[in-house]
């Protein structure tokens, strides 16, 4: 495994507490992400660096383009729709009503349309959260007993899915249907990180079927081959990162966070919460849109 030094920049130092989600839209060239904890949506159009922080009444944590007028939002409070010039949110659909302790996490859209989203507890309890499959509006779960869902990505061709529990700290891969995003086989771990420094944090899918996941803790973005052999470490310069996201040929943005860090250890990591680019040799599909 070959670790490279970080080169790149910082796209925006608007420190986010715990900045996740990061999505981008090409046809507009505009990158989104979240400040979960501080209840922001983040706005950045790339080529004039302009950025807005759209202010959330609650915790959203991942979004998938509809159309020209409306984004999928997921949050603690269940799923909504968002419309782009207002910022209204209307309610889509709940996820877990019983669970008032819950709020979401990580989340992709399939290239069938349909979303993948995870949950979890509040405070990281135990087991609390799960990982749901939400198609035309119908919600299924997928997976149970969940303590922080990350790394939820998939094949360019859709057929395998994948994901984490950060604190278990293993890969997983999972056979899927195309057509749906449902899974048709059993899980099976890809890589397994149990008892190493850092936690498998956010992924995203290159279009040669790679895997590219931040490492929280560790301050590194990890390269996996399809078979998990660990290809390669990118080292980027904030410790808790969480999710990378493609922004153009050979780009990649980084989300970070500086949650639980204490006064010194933010002094220590000054650009914890920060968004990176760092260039790495990669190209992605555009990511799908989710489907009502």
């Amino acid at each position: 495994m070959t670790t490279y030094t970080f080169e790149g920049r910082v796209l925006s130092s608007s420190l986010c507490e715990l900045g996740e989600g990061p999505s981008f839209e090409s046809e507009t060239e505009t990158l989104w992400w979240f400040d979960i904890l501080g209840k922001g949506l983040h706005e950045l159009h790339l080529p004039t660096g302009r950025e807005i922080v759209h202010a959330l009444p609650v915790m959203g944590s991942a979004l998938a383009s509809i159309d020209a007028a409306r984004q999928l939002i997921a949050s603690d409070k269940g799923l909504f729709i968002r419309d782009r010039a207002t910022g209204e949110l209307s309610p889509y659909r709940e996820l877990e009503p019983e669970k008032p302790g819950n709020r979401s996490n990580d989340g992709r859209v399939h290239p069938s349309g349909s979303f993948w989203i995870g949950t979890m507890g509040r405070k990281g309890e135990d087991g609390v959260g799960a990982i749901y499959h939400v198609r035309q509006g119908e919600v299924t779960k997928l997976f149970d007993h969940i303590s922080i869902p990350n790394s939820i990505c998939f094949s360019p061709d859709g057929a395998v899915g994948y994901y984490a529990d950060t604190r278990a700290n293993r890969l997983m891969r999972i056979s899927l249907d195309p057509a749906t995003g449902l899974p048709n086989g059993e899980a099976e771990v890809l890589v397994d990180e149990n008892g190493k420094p850092g936690g498998i944090d956010g992924s995203i899918c290159a279009s040669d079927g790679t895997i590219w996941n931040a490492r929280w803790g560790q301050g590194a973005l990890d390269h996996y081959s399809a078979d998990g052999r660990h290809l390669s470490r990118y080292l980027v310069p904030a410790r808790r990162t969480t999710c990378p996201v493609f922004i153009g040929k050979d780009r990649l943005a980084v989300t970070s966070a500086w949650e639980g860090l204490d006064e010194a250890a933010r002094a220590a990591d000054p650009l914890a919460g920060s968004l990176f680019e760092i260039a790495v040799s990669i190209e992605c599909d555009p990511e799908p849109v989710y489907r009502l």
